[in-house]
């Protein structure tokens, strides 16, 4: 039975617990029912195999499935809301894989689990949590 999402992970929530960083721990607690996009998921296996902590994005993948984490298409939806959040964030350096988490936790009425201490100040309704 899989557990009923609880918070959408920011690409450094998920880096926290796979490269054994401050607040990982946090982050492994509520992996049982995390979304991730996959916007989020390209960047998790673009740095994994730059810092060699991956060989192989699939078994990464599967690995990292096992914990409980769904990985979520990037839809037109998504795209969308992602696009729209530009501006409000603009301001804050907010990257296209950083508002792809913020839509996904908007269109999924969940929290965005991130280290990203910049987004504690966004004012464009989403629930933002900090793990660290």
């Amino acid at each position: 039975m899989t557990a009923s999402p609880t918070c959408v992970l920011d690409a450094s929530a998920l880096l926290a617990v796979l490269n054994n960083e401050p607040g990982g721990p946090n982050v492994l607690d509520v992996l049982g029912g995390a979304l991730l996009s996959a916007v989020n998921w390209s960047e998790i296996v673009q740095k994994s195999l730059e810092s060699g902590i991956a060989a192989s994005p699939s078994r990464l993948r599967r690995d990292v499935e096992g914990l409980g984490v769904t990985i979520v298409p990037f839809g037109a939806e998504d795209a969308e809301l992602a696009a729209q959040l530009r501006s409000s964030t603009q301001i804050l350096g907010l990257s296209l894989a950083d508002r792809a988490c913020l839509a996904l936790a908007a269109r999924t009425d969940l929290p965005a689990l991130t280290a990203d201490r910049a987004w504690a100040g966004l004012d464009v309704g989403i629930r933002v949590r900090l793990f660290r």
